[in-house]
C-alpha cells in the first residue's frame, strides 16, 4: 500500500469541536469531524453527500456513539454513518468515502492517492 499525499484544506482553527465542518477536496464536499475527547483518533474525514436524501449534509449530523462506535447521524432520514469507516448502521450496502485526516502544525491535512 503506497502512502498518501497529504494536501491542506482548512487550518486547525477552522474546526469546531465535536461537530463538522466542511471543506472542498478536488471538487468533493468533505465533512471534518474534531472529537478530541474521544481518544486515539480525535479527526475524521468522510464524505459530506447523504446517499438517501442526495443532498450535501452530512457535515451538520449529530455526533453520538452506538454500541461504541462513533457515529454522525444523516440530519434529513437520520441514518447513522460510522466515522472511521462510513459505513451505515441501518443499511449495510451504503458506505460514505473516507479519508486519512491529520493535523500538521496546525494545518488539516487529507490523504489523497493512497492505494
Amino acid at each position: 500500500m503506497s502512502q498518501p499525499t497529504w494536501k491542506t484544506v482548512c487550518n486547525e482553527q477552522d474546526l469546531v469541536i465535536n461537530s463538522g465542518v466542511v471543506v472542498w477536496l478536488d471538487g468533493v464536499q468533505v465533512a471534518l469531524f474534531y472529537l478530541p475527547t474521544s481518544g486515539d483518533e480525535t479527526l475524521y474525514a468522510i464524505d459530506n453527500h447523504d446517499p438517501e436524501s442526495g443532498a450535501n449534509v452530512i457535515g451538520r449530523g449529530l455526533i453520538g456513539s452506538i454500541k461504541g462506535d462513533l457515529v454522525v447521524a444523516a440530519p434529513i432520514y437520520k441514518q447513522h454513518y460510522r466515522l472511521h469507516d462510513g459505513q451505515c448502521l441501518e443499511a449495510p450496502h451504503q458506505r460514505l468515502r473516507v479519508w486519512p485526516v491529520r493535523l500538521n502544525n496546525g494545518a488539516v491535512e487529507l490523504g489523497i492517492g493512497a492505494g
